[in-house]
């Protein structure tokens, strides 16, 4: 019954997330709290993962025409290694379930709409120096919790005015997949422990991505589902930073 639950917790969040260009990896660390699964394994696991999800939200967008490489390239340059300085970093327990739950609560925040009601009134200007910074910056978040850093990265284009909202998602999805391989490249010089379910999970996900991504990219969002997995994420949050 353990099983079947997180499998299909695991598919909802990928067809979520993949309707939005990410990966997944938070909903992931999220679903693996609540069913209290190792943390150990979690942050391999959810990168894993992460890789499959993010790979097929890339290839819909892309498909579709919405990717910018102007806009990719100078994020990923700095990310790349910065993903692989975080993920070498041992994380203190206490710390790494504070900092996760910090991030869930903005991921619930996100997937939930909100941000997509908010109006700005500037626009800074796209340059490789502020793209730079912000894909060192991303980058080694996205190593140190196991995230491809794409729940931030894709508010953070929107409100920068950097790129419109699908756009955003085909360039999230291929900074999400080289992130979350950087990390997941440095776990593996120490040896990665994964979850023992992987296979299950893997196929769980796959499915999802593959449903999400063409949902996203051709079709409107079901904005009941994303109030949903908000409320899975903010759930998750307080359970990691008070529990």
């Amino acid at each position: 019954m353990d099983l079947i639950l997180l499998l299909l917790l695991l598919f909802f969040v990928a067809v979520m997330y993949s309707t939005v260009g990410h990966g997944g990896a938070s909903g992931y660390l999220a679903v693996m709290s609540l069913l209290s699964i190792n943390p150990d394994i979690m942050r391999s696991s959810a990168l894993i993962l992460n890789l499959i999800v993010s790979g097929i939200a890339f290839y819909g967008f892309r498909k579709a025409g919405y990717f910018s490489s102007k806009i990719f390239i100078p994020l990923a340059v700095t990310s790349i290694p910065s993903a692989f300085i975080g993920a070498g970093l041992p994380a203190e327990t206490d710390l790494y379930k504070f900092i996760l739950g910090i991030i869930l609560i903005f991921a619930a925040l996100k997937v939930s709409g909100l941000f997509d009601k908010m109006k700005l009134n500037f626009k800074v200007e796209f340059s490789l120096i502020n793209a730079m910074i912000t894909g060192t910056v991303l980058g080694f978040v996205s190593g140190l919790i196991g995230i491809g850093g794409g729940i931030i990265l894709s508010p953070l284009l929107l409100f920068l005015g950097w790129c419109e909202i699908k756009q955003t998602a085909g360039v999230s999805a291929l900074f999400i997949f080289v992130n979350s391989a950087s990390g997941l490249f440095r776990l593996s010089l120490d040896g990665l422990n994964i979850s023992s379910e992987m296979t299950y999970m893997t196929a769980a996900v796959f499915t999802g991505g593959l449903i999400g991504s063409q949902w996203g990219s051709k079709y409107a969002n079901n904005k009941a589902l994303r109030i949903s997995l908000s409320l899975v994420l903010f759930i998750a949050s307080l359970k990691l930073i008070f529990v």
